[in-house]
């Protein structure tokens, strides 16, 4: 693996960019592939801080930059989609303005003949009789007639029809004589028998019940109106006297006259504009492609769904209007609104790119900097781990790395000074300090528990006394003739033997639990670690008269640390007693209550550092918790 990492990738880049040779043209296969990924990975990746901070950023950055890319996308489409369906609500809204004030405008016709007395009198007269009879009640009207100005008998429908250009046919048909008065555009009027012997207008006509449709084929034929593009609206006469049905009236309008309610959404609106008779009849298309058929999606179109699959899955907005029986359908297809904002995702991929580019280039030229000088120190740092003190960093720069060089070039100055004068000292006093405590705890062990043999020997030649002198003669033989490593297999064997002895004392009084994961059996520890714990128990803690004293061990790993918990249900330690044993922890008085758990506790900072040693908890009439944490070893500690 190479030693510098960083500087190989930065060799590397040029290299394959302005490299001439030839390109080897092969497949690779997917093993290779991933054999070849994984060397890349150890060489340029793996062990280089800066490659992964290059990589992690540039992840970041573009993970961010696509991501609110995305978001901006969506949010900016989906205001583009409303815009665009609320400018064919819009649009629908205007249309359904139109169909209405035509619908009121017919309507509207016969209300004015209602109240119009004489008009009334002309039409219901009209519809009843023949139209020669008609003529001369006309003729006799006109003669005793003051009004001059009020439009007399049939010529108030030929006004409405002059009066209004989108009206292409305006007719009055008598059910009583069946016929047709046909009104149009230019002054152009027809009577038409419609007897039903010889047609079937009287009975197309009295099935008719919406207000708005399609002409019928039968009355086109008769009054020869072919234009596909027309809508008719019904309305019934009655005689406002007897409420008797007279016929109906029936105007014809120009459907290509809706265009002009769509005139200001022509350049917005998207897909097209439909108005549906009852039965699903195109009264308007705005694509001009479904007159005269029925609209073949009819029965797809439903006002609870805002999208429906058509001849293409489209956006679909309608209105029912339910008195005059029409529906205003708009049909926008996805495609086309999606076409409206394909410019703004061209665009925003675009600027995605350019930040994406821009974002990383500028960083990663910095992190190359930065990973030159970083190199630069760590060449130098080898030289000193190969034992030459005298090298020196040149790094005249006020940043991070330029304090750290030239701390480093002090802290050699400073090494150099120390290790004659003070460091060498120190290792000795170590090795020292380690050796007196080793050399104390022994004895001190080896005095209390022959103490406790030779009570239990005095008090009564008990049989159990064999079992303790044996439980003894193991542990000897486990402190004089040790392993070349420790492990926490051991030292628990040995606190078990240390606790079966105590248990045979006191009569089963005693009860103790070990756990330990198996796992942890095989890590090393330092010697007499747990037995001063567990002695300090014992002289302190237990209660004789008690049947139920306990001691549990509990070993487990936290992280990179091995705790051990001893837990007694003893008599516990007052809150002033507890204060001045932890400050008698840190102190270096050889002597006293506390020197089991002062030695443990001095031994583990000593070997391990300042930050491990011994925790204790108690709470009086509860119990005492003692902890104590060292590093996970790779080798044993020979203390």
């Amino acid at each position: 693996m190479p030693a510098n990492h960083t500087e190989v990738l930065l060799n590397l880049v040029p290299h394959i960019v302005n490299s001439d040779q030839p390109i080897e043209q092969r497949s690779f296969t997917g093993k290779e592939l991933i054999l070849k990924a994984k060397s890349l990975y150890r060489n340029y990746v793996k062990n280089n801080l800066f490659m992964k901070m290059i990589l992690l950023f540039a992840l970041i950055t573009t993970v961010t930059i696509v991501t609110f890319s995305y978001f901006m996308f969506n949010v900016m489409s989906e205001s583009i989609v409303r815009n665009e369906l609320e400018n064919q609500k819009k649009a629908i809204d205007s249309v359904n303005s139109y169909m209405a004030r035509k619908f009121e405008s017919v309507e509207s016709i016969m209300l004015d003949v209602y109240r119009n007395e004489a008009l009334s009198l002309h039409l219901t007269y009209f519809l009843q009789n023949p139209f020669e009879d008609y003529i001369n009640y006309q003729l006799d009207q006109y003669a005793s007639s003051i009004n001059i100005d009020m439009p007399k008998g049939l010529d108030y429908f030929e006004n409405k029809v002059e009066n209004d250009a989108d009206i292409e046919n305006l007719l009055l048909y008598s059910s009583e004589k069946q016929f047709l008065y046909a009104y149009k555009q230019g002054h152009v009027t027809k009577l038409i028998s419609t007897n039903a012997a010889h047609s079937y207008i009287p009975d197309a006509m009295a099935m008719e019940a919406s207000k708005v449709t399609l002409p019928n084929a039968w009355v086109r034929t008769a009054i020869g109106q072919q234009d596909p593009k027309l809508f008719a609206i019904r309305v019934p006469i009655t005689d406002k006297n007897t409420l008797k049905n007279l016929g109906q009236l029936l105007v014809y309008f120009n459907s290509e006259r809706i265009q002009k309610a769509l005139e200001s959404y022509k350049e917005q609106l998207k897909g097209y504009i439909l108005v549906l008779g009852p039965t699903g009849e195109v009264l308007f298309d705005s694509s001009d492609n479904f007159y005269g058929k029925r609209y073949p999606y009819i029965d797809k179109i439903d006002s609870l769904n805002d999208t429906v699959m058509l001849e293409q899955e489209s956006y679909v907005k309608m209105f029912t209007q339910t008195e005059a029986g029409y529906t205003v359908v708009g049909v926008a297809p996805k495609a086309e609104v999606a076409a409206a904002y394909q410019g703004l995702k061209h665009t925003i991929t675009l600027i995605s790119i350019i930040c994406i580019i821009m974002v990383l280039l500028v960083p990663t030229l910095v992190v190359i900097n930065f990973a030159k000088r970083t190199n630069k120190i760590i060449r130098f740092m080898r030289k000193v781990e190969n034992g030459d003190l005298s090298a020196r960093i040149q790094d005249e720069k006020e940043d991070e790395l330029g304090q750290i060089s030239r701390s480093f070039n002090d802290m050699l100055g400073e090494l150099t000074k120390h290790i004659d004068r003070v460091y060498k000292a120190e290792i000795k006093q170590k090795h020292t300090e380690l050796a007196a405590l080793q050399a104390r705890v022994n004895p001190h062990f080896l005095y209390n528990t022959l103490e406790v043999i030779r009570m239990r020997a005095v008090s009564q030649g008990a049989k159990d006394v064999g079992e303790m002198i044996y439980s003894l003669s193991v542990l000897f033989k486990s402190f004089v003739q040790p392993k070349g490593e420790n492990t926490l297999k051991d030292e628990l064997e040995t606190s078990r033997l240390y606790l079966e002895l105590f248990r045979i004392r006191y009569k089963d009084k005693l009860s103790y639990e070990i756990h330990c994961d198996q796992s942890l059996a095989s890590k090393n520890i330092m010697r007499m670690a747990l037995q001063p714990i567990i002695e300090n128990y014992v002289v302190h803690g237990l209660e004789a008269r008690r049947p139920d004293n306990q001691v549990k061990i509990n070993v487990r790993q936290i992280e990179d640390r091995i705790q051990i918990q001893v837990e007694d249900n003893g008599r516990g330690i007052a809150p002033g007693r507890l204060e001045s044993i932890r400050e008698s922890m840190d102190m270096l008085e050889e002597s006293g209550d506390s020197f089991g758990l002062r030695s443990v506790h001095e031994r583990l900072r000593l070997l391990y550092g300042t930050e491990y040693g011994v925790e204790i908890n108690s709470t009086p009439g509860v119990g005492t918790i003692v902890t104590i944490e060292f590093p996970v070893l790779e080798e044993a500690q020979h203390v």
